[in-house]
């Protein structure tokens, strides 16, 4: 299997188990801001699926083809909508959003060939292979995972 693949898709298995690790978390830890003027554990959690989602059915078919890529969604509303949403739904409910959707994007990316983790496509201006793409995104989940252990020390 290619190196790359491969550290992308143990990234999506531990992101998996940390993210199971949060059902121990008490509902205050669940729904308190992890800074003054930030997020919610549940909101940086929920705001993962639409997005991953949108990767799985917007970017991760085109990204090879002769179509053009759709045009990606308003990220500012995306993220508004996912955490109202998380606010209001069950730690369980967001946990198990989370898991059943990147269970569906681990799928995704392995049956992607080995031979395209190298190949070079463009998103707008922005030349990129296929893992620099979804290694951006793993860095973008170690990011929040990062500000979730610094609020709970059991979590280091």
């Amino acid at each position: 299997m290619n190196k790359y693949k491969q550290e992308i898709l143990d990234h999506q298995i531990n992101a998996m188990e940390f993210v199971k690790s949060l059902s121990f978390l008490s509902e205050d830890q669940w729904r308190t801001p992890i800074q003054e003027g930030k997020w919610t554990i549940a909101e940086i959690i929920g705001h993962f699926k639409p997005w991953d989602e949108f990767v799985i059915k917007h970017r991760l078919p085109y990204l090879f083809s002769a179509e053009e890529l759709p045009k990606g969604p308003d990220a500012q509303k995306i993220n508004l909508e996912s955490a109202a949403s998380s606010r209001e739904e069950s730690m369980r409910d967001t946990l198990n959003k989370f898991i059943l959707m990147r269970k569906e994007f681990y799928e995704e990316i392995l049956y992607l060939p080995d031979e395209l983790w190298e190949r070079e496509f463009y998103i707008g201006s922005s030349k990129l292979s296929l893992y620099e793409y979804l290694k951006g995104l793993a860095d973008h989940d170690c990011h929040h995972f990062e500000q979730i252990k610094n609020t709970q020390p059991f979590l280091k």
